[in-house]
């Protein structure tokens, strides 16, 4: 679906009271969000602007469809508890990070995970949002999807997420050691009306990687390398993550693959 130069033409449609306007890249009629309203109900097509969290796209099909943020997994959280929000690449950072939490113990976690609107693949991970909702199933874990649309603030599509969790106070990341992303994380969050008040946590930061190791194969997950950088020889897609992984790696290589040379996905 096409994801580029709407978002202006749709907010100034809503603004003069609008139910429709032109796809800038299709020319096709597309139904606002006040059009959408309008209707009282979720039609279950998927719509780009749908404002009722796509409640009526059949669970099994809402990673193919959805357009805004929804939830893609049957559990949900109990409110009772306090709620982490625990942002998941479905690589092994990720996983390391919920394991981490879990230890704690005080907060249930819902997982968010982001992907192209369009091919809906996971940046980085370079595979498809139907592996993460395998992945939380598997873990019995509540699970957002938030389809990135270009164009639009990051934080403002975070947003919609968040929404759909009234009860979160904090958000949770799998980064390791790189400055540079966690210092645009807390400034991106700190600087949104809607996120300045969300404590973050990163729960790895820092973490020992013989540490890490240790803990990923006490998991009992298989984890596996789902994309390759240029400058990586050697290697395929497929191949196992593990610490004969790491003994063949040159010096230059970061063993957890941190400045992009490899990424990984988590089989549970």
């Amino acid at each position: 679906m096409p994801d580029t130069g709407y978002a202006a033409l749709h907010e100034a449609a809503c603004a003069r009271g609008e139910t429709t306007y032109a796809d800038p890249e299709t020319g096709f009629v597309v139904f606002t969000r006040d059009g959408l309203l309008a209707r009282e109900r979720c039609c279950g097509a998927g719509c780009r602007h749908c404002p009722f969290e796509h409640e009526s796209v059949p669970l099994n099909r809402r990673a193919s469809r959805i357009q805004q943020a929804a939830w893609l997994s049957d559990a949900r959280p109990q409110t009772a508890r306090e709620v982490t929000i625990l942002f998941w690449s479905g690589g092994k950072d990720s996983f390391l990070a919920y394991r981490a939490l879990q230890r704690l113990g005080t907060a249930e976690i819902i997982l968010l995970t982001t992907f192209d609107a369009r091919s809906r693949i996971i940046a980085h991970q370079e595979f498809d949002i139907g592996a993460v909702v395998e992945q939380a199933k598997a873990l019995k874990a509540p699970l957002i999807g938030v389809p990135l649309h270009s164009g639009i603030d990051y934080v403002d599509q975070i947003v919609t997420a968040l929404a759909l969790v009234p009860e979160c106070w904090r958000l949770a990341f799998g980064d390791l050691h790189l400055e540079h992303i966690r210092g645009w994380r807390e400034e991106a969050f700190a600087n949104h009306p809607q996120t300045r008040d969300l404590a973050l946590d990163f729960p790895l930061w820092h973490a020992e990687y013989d540490q890490l190791m240790a803990d990923l194969e006490a998991s009992g997950a298989k984890c596996q390398i789902s994309a390759v950088g240029d400058a990586l020889s050697g290697v395929g897609v497929g191949d196992p993550f593990n610490r004969d992984f790491v003994a063949r790696l040159s010096d230059e290589i970061d063993a957890f693959g941190e400045n992009g040379e490899f990424h990984t996905k988590i089989v549970i």
